[in-house]
């Protein structure tokens, strides 16, 4: 895996850890840092990602240009430029169709999982089967094991607070249907998961009971690595950019947090509000029986209070079904790459371990060992593959983030035009009255 033989050892005695060559030293000019000024995490991630986190994917709207009329106009645009290189791509999987199945022991949801695909591993040009949530995390923990350096996908959380939540309800079904059809997608576009063994077998066996009794599979020799224990060595220091991708990932998932809650509790409230305004409306309703004059305004109002009552309702919803959910998503998606970057310093741990083992020998040139080889080429695997997920996952964020609050804008646009369009449309009816007098 490494693109050259391995690094020499020192060649006259003990020597620090320090002193020692880092496996990754010299592989690109933009990772080294001299001297002894240590460049903030920002500084660091735009380095680590080049300049392309400076400029948004799909061109963006360079400065000094026009922007579209609206809102929905650039969202459109968005999602048009999303779909610029399906036609590219060889596997296609959609999550749909879920079913309610009733069974003496318990009760669960099943999803269609349809394949196209003109691969050559499917037998098949098109494939149809049926899955359940456990399914699912069957197929990720296997991702886990199998590829242990790589950045798998989140799943929808599996807990559900009973009483609160109604895990059958058509609202929480098609929210969890959306996920794992995301997280479905997720894999599919990724280069090196898309190709995996168990991936094919979820996507095309009618049946995964009999490849759930094999057991757990033998790991591949980087997972075995990740999983030994490194004898209680101690890792001396992460290299500062991936110093930075650990502290930036901690606020990441800091301020997601806090937007979270804050949202839920807004959602709260408007939803404590739309009580009100659906109590509120019909008081004028009824009132109007009451009065001759006033009549026609109150019930204008009653009406104007029900539409922005319906106004309410759909942004809420929207709120519920499309922001919270990406929010949380980002949320466990820093969670596994915390879980990724922790398994890279394991290894890492273990390189040190091993190298500092043979610098210590009394040989004037102590000969480099097969397994510090071996465990080198992990760490410099799980690096090239850390940075390429990652990279890919910021490419993600600035995509998914830019459409949610393009979105979230778009919404709160159209209730406030619905609302306005509600209130306008008494005054002439209060003109007229004024006129009338």
């Amino acid at each position: 895996m490494s693109g050259g033989p391995p690094k020499g050892l020192p060649s006259t005695g003990p020597h620090s850890l320090l002193d020692m060559p880092h496996p990754l030293a010299g592989s690109s000019s933009e990772e080294a840092v001299g001297g002894d000024s240590t460049p903030s995490p920002d500084l660091l991630m735009a380095r680590s990602f080049g300049d392309k986190d400076l400029i948004l994917p799909n061109g963006g709207t360079p400065a000094g240009t026009s922007s579209p009329a609206s809102s929905s106009s650039l969202l459109n645009r968005l999602q048009l430029d999303d779909d610029i290189d399906g036609e590219t791509r060889d596997l296609f999987v959609t999550v749909d169709d879920p079913k309610k199945h009733v069974c003496t022991m318990e009760t669960y949801i099943t999803y269609r999982i349809t394949t196209k695909s003109t691969r050559v591993e499917f037998d098949l040009p098109e494939y149809s089967v049926r899955r359940r949530y456990q399914d699912f995390d069957w197929l990720r923990n296997k991702l886990e094991e199998s590829q242990p350096t790589h950045l798998i996908p989140p799943l929808p959380e599996k807990f559900v607070v009973k009483g609160v939540v109604d895990r059958f309800s058509e609202e929480f079904v098609e929210t969890r249907r959306k996920a794992l059809d995301k997280f479905l997608k997720r894999i599919t576009d990724h280069p090196v998961l898309s190709f995996n063994e168990h991936f094919n077998v979820f996507l095309t066996a009618k049946d995964l009971t009999a490849y759930k009794k094999q057991g757990m599979a033998l790991l591949t020799r980087v997972g075995e690595s990740v999983k030994h224990v490194t004898g209680g060595y101690k890792l001396r220091s992460r290299p500062l950019e991936f110093a930075a991708i650990g502290d930036y990932l901690d606020t990441f998932a800091l301020k997601l947090g806090t937007i979270d809650r804050i949202a839920q509790r807004i959602i709260k409230e408007e939803i404590e509000y739309l009580v009100e305004l659906r109590e509120y409306g019909p008081v004028y309703s009824t009132w109007s029986a009451l009065e001759g004059e006033l009549a026609e305004p109150l019930e204008g109002v009653s009406a104007c209070i029900g539409n922005c009552s319906t106004a309410l309702e759909e942004l809420t919803d929207d709120m519920t079904e499309d922001f919270l959910p990406v929010l949380r998503e980002y949320i466990l998606y820093s969670d596994s790459m915390k879980s990724v970057l922790k398994k890279r310093d394991q290894v890492q741990a273990e390189y040190e371990a091993k190298l500092e083992a043979v610098a210590l020998r009394k040989e004037d040139r102590p000969k480099v060992p097969a397994d510090v080889e071996r465990c080198q080429d992990r760490m410099e695997c799980f690096n090239a593959d850390l940075k390429a997920d990652l990279e890919r996952w910021q490419g993600n964020k600035r995509q998914d983030f830019r459409q949610l609050l393009m979105g979230m804008a778009d919404k709160n646009i159209q209730y406030y035009e619905k609302c306005l369009m509600a209130w306008e449309s008494i005054i002439p009816l209060l003109q007229e009255k004024q006129e009338a007098k």
